[in-house]
């Protein structure tokens, strides 16, 4: 058996390699060679570019694959391009492409807190271009796999973290500890937004490579079963390493303004993605519970530090703007303030249940009991 793997040396790549070496393929990975990475054993290699037509005819000319999954490049065209060249097709999507919360096909109430995979989509032309690309290349996939050109599954990566991961959130977190900071601006609230250790997101996948009759022609959404707002993941790292700091949290408005990559995001109110559908369909289970996968992120990032202002620090788009961000938890310290000065009435109340003293007693406020 032979698999090709378009991607690859991502932060889920790895492990989607290793398991199909695990499974007996013979691999062959396909990639632009701008990144590498290691594998329990040698592999193919082919180097070149994912995101055009032509580069990936010329390089897949004459080969054909059992299984083959692609993380990355242009899948619309990498669904065409596999046609007659492959059994089996895994695609990887996102989360993106569901339709915007105030569409109004979501109903009287918007968009649900957890998005399962049947919702709405971004399915507008004239919409935001990249949710509509994303939908448009769902739709080529599914119409390859009902031509009969191969048997296909897409699996809706939410945010992807750990070692090898572009953007990686805690990289906001770790440098600030290294540069001393006494102060993370934190976002208020719990905060949604489903995400998922590289390793985690693997496995996802590679359930699809073992119970192909059962995914065939379905879409999943992935992510971790547990999942933690941002400030449980600063507390965290901030006691794996030893430093101690002070949290503000502040509302993500404004959070935000310090840093808009992921760790902002965690607790900006975004979608939360329903994964019952591969927990029951596929029997998805986190392989890497989250304070390991916490813990390996930090200790990858310790060994192998962003550059200052450099492609990883730019993905993310954190300016690290410490001067700016001591003035914004001062001036909100100063509103927070003014804010506690604002007098409200006393209200007597007590709780919604009666809790008679004698019989027949009527509910009645604390201060008449």
């Amino acid at each position: 058996m032979n698999a090709l793997v378009i991607g690859g040396t991502g932060p889920s790549g790895p492990h989607i390699v290793n398991g199909l070496i695990e499974r007996g393929y013979d691999v062959a990975v396909l990639h632009g060679g701008q990144h590498e990475a290691e594998f329990v054993q040698p592999v193919e290699h082919i180097h070149t570019d994912p995101h055009f037509a032509e580069t990936l005819a010329s390089g897949l000319e004459g080969r054909t694959f059992d299984v083959t999954v692609a993380t990355y490049g242009r899948i619309r065209l990498v669904a065409d391009e596999m046609k007659g060249k492959t059994q089996r097709l895994i695609t990887v999507s996102g989360g993106m492409l569901y339709a915007p919360r105030d569409d109004p096909r979501w109903g009287p109430l918007g968009a649900p807190a957890v998005i399962p995979e049947d919702s709405p989509l971004a399915d507008n032309p004239d919409g935001p271009r990249l949710p509509y690309m994303i939908w448009f290349t769902e739709q080529a996939v599914m119409q390859a796999h009902s031509e009969g050109h191969y048997n296909a599954t897409i699996f809706r990566y939410p945010g992807i973290y750990g070692p090898g991961a572009p953007a990686n959130p805690e990289w906001s977190i770790i440098r600030r500890i290294l540069d001393s900071r006494k102060h993370f601006i934190v976002s208020g609230g719990r905060g949604l937004g489903r995400r998922a250790f590289g390793q985690n997101a693997a496995h996802a996948v590679l359930l699809g490579i073992d119970k192909p009759a059962e995914s065939a022609a379905q879409i999943y959404n992935v992510g971790e079963e547990i999942q933690y707002s941002q400030r449980q993941n600063v507390e965290f790292i901030a006691k794996l390493l030893n430093h101690d700091w002070e949290l503000v949290e502040m509302p993500a408005a404004l959070a935000i303004r310090a840093y808009r990559g992921g760790s902002a995001q965690r607790g900006g109110g975004g979608s939360d993605f329903d994964i019952t559908k591969i927990r029951t369909q596929l029997g998805y289970q986190d392989v890497i519970p989250t304070s390991k996968a916490l813990t390996q992120s930090a200790e990858w990032l310790l060994a192998n530090r962003p550059e200052p202002g450099g492609e990883i620090e730019q993905q993310l788009g954190d300016p690290f703007a410490y001067d700016a961000e001591d003035e914004l938890i001062r001036a909100y310290a100063k509103g927070i303030a003014q804010a506690e000065n604002v007098q409200f009435p006393e209200v007597n109340s007590g709780h919604m249940y009666r809790h008679p003293k004698q019989p027949g007693e009527v509910w009645a406020p604390q201060s008449r009991r």
